[in-house]
């Protein structure tokens, strides 16, 4: 189609003040910069060894750039977006990343604990951000480590949704939605407890310990009415057969066996995807 056949730019807009610096490199430090290096679009910029300090990189865009082995002391990183860049060894004490994102960047795991937002609800999607960088460049520790801190920050954020009496939450989730956001962190707390998210055998190990115990309980009581501490103790030896069904009680009420069956099958389920998708990361 012919430029002059193409609709015209609405009035509503203007001409955006990105610059495009394309094969460049930094041959020596850089310190105290607020302006040179906001809202830029940096296309395989090389810097090796080199400090930058109090510098604004705000809504910037690095792409395919090589930053090795850099320190970046108090940078402002806010909004901008990391593309199949390398950051190995660099570090970044003091700085913000508020807002930023990242994909197919090589970059040190050590970024998940030292220099995370401050505010939860933006530690969350840092996090998450990264772990889908890690998980595209194969590196499954720091996926796990990624996660580790999402979940983390995803239960605070939603405690604080609802709980909190700040002016920002409760004009971001007035009314209905706060009771909304308190019956999202009721799910996360009780996934949490039974699976940890989908994160922790132990936590899906003690899920299924508790439901042996309730089985023993249960059955003890089925068996004879008013069940001694002996009658306990031999029902909770009984109580993984009875959870494996390979040990049938007649005297369970239908409605008792069946939700034995559910809970094995529920249980046997979320071990078998919670193993698949730890596993699957390697």
């Amino acid at each position: 189609m012919a430029d002059d056949l193409l609709p015209a730019i609405p009035p509503n807009f203007s001409p955006g003040n990105r610059q495009l610096i394309t094969d460049y490199y930094v041959p020596k430090n850089v310190v105290d910069e607020a302006v040179a290096f906001k809202f830029k679009v940096f296309n395989r910029l090389n810097a090796r060894k080199i400090t930058f300090k109090n510098v604004s990189f705000e809504h910037s865009v690095f792409d395919g750039c090589y930053l090795r082995s850099c320190v970046f002391d108090s940078c402002n990183f806010t909004g901008c977006r990391f593309i199949g860049s390398n950051l190995h060894q660099s570090s970044f004490p003091g700085s913000r990343f508020d807002y930023a994102t990242f994909e197919r960047c090589q970059i040190d795991s050590d970024i998940l604990m030292a220099w995370t937002p401050a505010e939860e609800n933006l530690k969350m999607r840092f996090a998450r951000s990264l772990r889908m960088n890690f998980q595209q460049i194969g590196d499954a520790r720091a996926v796990n480590e990624a996660i580790t801190l999402e979940l983390h920050a995803t239960a605070r954020h939603l405690l604080e949704s609802w709980r909190s009496e700040d002016e920002f939450h409760r004009k971001k989730y007035p009314g209905l939605r706060r009771v909304r956001q308190f019956l999202a962190w009721v799910e996360f707390w009780v996934l949490h407890f039974v699976w940890g998210n989908g994160e922790s055998v132990p936590a899906l190990l003690r899920t299924i310990a508790i439901a042996m115990v309730l089985i023993a309980v249960y059955d003890a009581n089925a068996l004879k009415g008013s069940a001694t501490i002996l009658d306990y103790w031999e029902s909770l030896k009984d109580a993984p057969a009875i959870f494996l069904g390979t040990l049938s009680r007649p005297f369970h009420t239908t409605t008792a066996a069946s939700m034995i069956v559910a809970a094995r099958l529920v249980a046997l389920s979320l071990l078998t995807a919670l193993l698949v998708k730890r596993f699957g990361r390697r």
